[in-house]
């Protein structure tokens, strides 16, 4: 599913018109980056929660020539869907 088609099906279960849809999902999202960006944690019940999360410098390696580097830490977006959604997602073939 796009964006395009996420629109439609708030659309049609709200009863909003699709550029109306189109608004509170593109504000909905950059709420959340916003959010996230700014170091919060943005928790929506039976979802899931999105958070920024530290990672550690380590080491890598250079595909193309095996030379190892380092990676530097840095700060990365994270997702942990909630029990509702696993629930739903590990059920979904019955």
């Amino acid at each position: 599913m796009n964006k395009g088609e996420l629109v439609d099906q708030i659309a049609e279960r709200s009863g909003l018109s699709k550029k109306q849809s189109d608004a509170v999902l593109t504000a909905t999202l950059e709420s959340i980056v916003e959010a996230v960006s700014h170091g919060d944690k943005v928790t929506l019940v039976g979802f899931g929660s999105f958070e920024p999360r530290q990672r550690q410098e380590r080491q890598g390696r250079n595909p193309q020539t095996g030379k190892e580097l380092t990676i530097p830490a840095t700060t990365v977006p994270a997702f942990s869907a909630g029990k509702l959604f696993k629930e739903k997602v590990a059920h979904m073939d019955d």
